[in-house]
């Protein structure tokens, strides 16, 4: 990675700057820019570094290139780097170029697997500055986002797991508990809670390890961070919260509130904050005020709280509300405040939680659309990226929205899909987008249910876990007519089990008022948007994966309804049949394709919905077959379980009928590419044609199959 300062400007670039912001201003105007001649970038970005003097930090404009898909710079320092203790006797240049490094290294990685790196970016810096400090795996560092765990992960001897970010045994399969991670880094909210249980936990076993948990400002929008926090204050065990704010915020309105800032000033209160001078002064002025007496220490505890409020940025005081000391803001890219601030707060004895405030900044706009493309799975020569169910989903939404005015929308959950950004821009004031807040998501739309309007609420599979009381007692126990759009249903791909979604078919149709639908492609992901829109009695659910659609032929929308509690039937045969729920449908299919080929004729069906079943298709399958096959990309418990319920109940298995169901295994899967996922899990077309041939005493056929 090419870089050069203002001050020593080897390439001549001339910028005004205003307001000594540490970031480029919006109306930077380069003079000139002169490059050598023998230098290729193919590249920018133009980016933030810090220049300190002995009187104040000033701010200058860092021009780096961004490296190649194919290529790297070298890494010495990093190559050395096998455990934290490596980082021990590293001076702050070497820390700096070691942060580089690992800059290099992501962004590398990321070129190569496509795996985002975005958030781990931000952090690398602070990752950097927290093992040079403390002493991992005595001390605990816990990470609230696993997406923030990869410099980390750089710096604890697993790089190669790293750089195989997308295999099936790759860093996915070592996000939880390990060596250096005391507690899985989960999709949020976590650290707190887990490391205040730590903290209590050495302290009545009589330990002195330090406890650090990390989290974002994005999961500070759920409700389970400030329980911690209120806890930890009144428990006051030592431990350290470091809030990493990455200045985005994820609310729409909020874009324009002022963010805290960096400055000379802000970085030398940062520092006597957490000075032991300053906590001994304070220790002491404690003490004094009580012993006066009169209420002297109560009036002195405001005046503190005061000036400490004015001092800092908006919203500081919040965090001493609730029993936090806090520190901030500090520069989240500089590695000497970080390192000063955090060796001072390491030292701290007898202080209770404290809270650093870290400020970090996304990158700009020529590395953002970088990072943005790899994410997305776009190429970065511009052509079009697969269509996704996402997509389809959102025409939908839209046509739909034009034809009737009370349809809005509520998205819930890490991040935001790209697609839903049209979306947003369609319906403008009737798309909220809440952040990890999904327990409020859920209550919110049920809300607006009550209030006349129709709700579409969008929320990740993996995230809607965290809301299920709200869904059981504020929507399907009233029977409010609330539309959930489950997304990433299912197996996921490299991001592994963390965002998986597997359990949302068993725990949303386990509900007695709660309909629940999944569609086979993108046509009948239409026709359910259709159909919920036209449900306003009760509660319903549709859940889709996440990836290409898969069709290739694309239908124009038609809104079409379906009627409740109708399958179809796709192809009809007489040997064995296969009754698939959602996107299992299309490999059911390809198993039919397979078995065609061996003289087997097959019948597949698409249920359509898990609840209620179609229990005359159902029955029809059992008749007419002797083998049926259930097939879902779900957990153990969901559709196959309310299909066995019902043949059971209903005497068909008295019958004959024999009955086999096909789920995802009972264990977590871990991060790979989604076919090898699918294989792993045994929902593969052959997998699914070799159950069929075991059925009908074919076994060495099936054995082929599978070869």
């Amino acid at each position: 990675m090419a870089s050069a300062s203002c001050r020593q400007n080897p390439l001549r670039i001339s910028a005004d700057f205003s307001d000594n912001s540490r970031l480029l201003s919006p109306k930077i105007n380069f003079s000139s820019v002169n490059f050598p001649s023998n230098v290729e970038f193919s590249r920018l970005s133009f980016a933030h570094t810090s220049a300190s003097t002995s009187t104040s930090k000033e701010y200058c404009g860092d021009v780096r290139c961004l490296p190649n898909a194919d290529e790297k710079g070298p890494t010495p320092i990093l190559d050395m780097i096998e455990s934290p203790m490596h980082l021990k006797n590293l001076t702050s240049k070497e820390l700096r170029q070691l942060a580089d490094e690992i800059q290099s290294e992501l962004l590398h990685t990321m070129s190569k697997t496509q795996k985002p790196f975005k958030a781990s970016l931000s952090v690398v810096e602070l990752t950097v500055a927290i093992h040079h400090v403390f002493n991992s795996p005595v001390d605990k560092i816990l990470w609230d986002m696993e997406d923030q765990t990869y410099p980390h992960k750089l710096l604890t001897g697993r790089r190669d797991l790293v750089r195989n970010a997308k295999t099936l045994d790759g860093l996915t399969s070592y996000t939880c508990r390990s060596t250096f991670d005391p507690f899985g880094a989960g999709h949020g909210c976590s650290s707190i809670s887990s490391g205040l249980g730590m903290a209590v936990a050495r302290d009545i076993k009589g330990k002195k390890d330090r406890i650090v948990s990390v989290i974002s400002n994005e999961t500070t929008m759920a409700g389970q961070v400030y329980e911690a926090m209120s806890n930890a204050g009144y428990l006051d065990s030592n431990m350290v919260v470091i809030l990493n704010d990455c200045h985005h915020s994820s609310q729409m309105k909020l874009e324009h509130v002022p963010k805290a800032s960096i400055n000379a000033v802000s970085s030398t209160l940062s520092k006597l904050q957490s000075s032991k001078i300053f906590r001994k002064f304070r220790e002491l002025a404690k003490v004094l005020t009580k012993k006066i007496g009169g209420g002297m220490h109560e009036w002195a505890a405001k005046i503190d709280e005061y000036a400490r409020g004015m001092m800092g940025p908006t919203g500081s005081t919040l965090f001493e509300e609730l029993g936090l000391y806090y520190i901030g803001p500090v520069d989240g890219h500089s590695i000497e405040d970080l390192v000063c601030v955090l060796r001072e707060v390491a030292s701290l004895n007898s202080m209770g939680p404290v809270l650093v405030h870290v400020i970090t900044n996304e990158h700009h706009k020529v590395e953002e659309d970088y990072h943005t493309s790899l994410l997305n799975n776009e190429p970065l020569n511009g052509n079009s990226r697969p269509q996704t169910y996402s997509d389809h989903f959102v025409e939908a939404l839209i046509t739909e929205s034009r034809k009737d005015e009370d349809i809005v929308v509520v998205h819930a959950g890490m991040g935001m899909e790209p697609s839903f950004q049209l979306l947003k821009d369609n319906l403008t004031d009737k798309f909220f987008h809440v952040g990890m807040a999904e327990q409020h998501a859920v209550t919110f739309s049920a809300g607006l249910a009550c209030g006349g309007l129709k709700p579409f609420c969008i929320i990740p599979s993996a995230f809607l876990q965290r809301a299920y009381d709200q869904v059981v007692h504020d929507v399907d126990r009233q029977k409010i007519p609330v539309r959930f759009a489950i997304t990433s249903a299912g197996l996921v791909g490299s991001d592994g089990a963390t965002h998986s979604g597997p359990f949302d078919i068993t725990f949303m149709s386990c509900l007695p008022n709660m309909i629940v639908m999944s569609p086979s492609d993108e046509t009948e992901l239409a026709r359910m948007v259709n159909t919920a829109v036209n449900i306003n009695d009760r509660p319903v659910c549709f859940r889709y994966p996440r990836g290409a659609v898969a069709l290739t032929n694309h239908k124009p929308y038609v809104g079409e309804s379906i009627e409740i509690g109708r399958g179809r039937v796709l192809v009809e045969g007489k040997d064995i049949a296969f009754l698939g729920f959602g996107s299992m449908v299309q490999n059911c299919l390809r198993a039919h394709n397979l078995l065609s080929k061996l003289g087997i004729e097959v019948t597949v069906a698409d249920a359509r919905f898990c609840k209620p079943l179609d229990i005359k298709l159902i029955r029809m399958l059992c008749k007419n077959h002797r083998f049926l096959i259930t097939v879902e990309e779900g957990s153990v418990g969901g559709f196959g379980a309310h299909v066995a319920r019902f043949i059971s109940l209903d005497g068909l298995l008295d019958a004959g009928i024999k009955w086999r169901p096909i789920t995802l295994p009972d264990n977590y899967i871990e991060g790979a590419l989604p076919q090898e996922q699918l294989a792993l899990a045994g929902l593969t077309g052959n997998h699914i044609a070799a159950t069929a041939l075991n059925l009908l005493g074919r076994t060495r056929e099936a054995l082929l199959l599978m070869c």
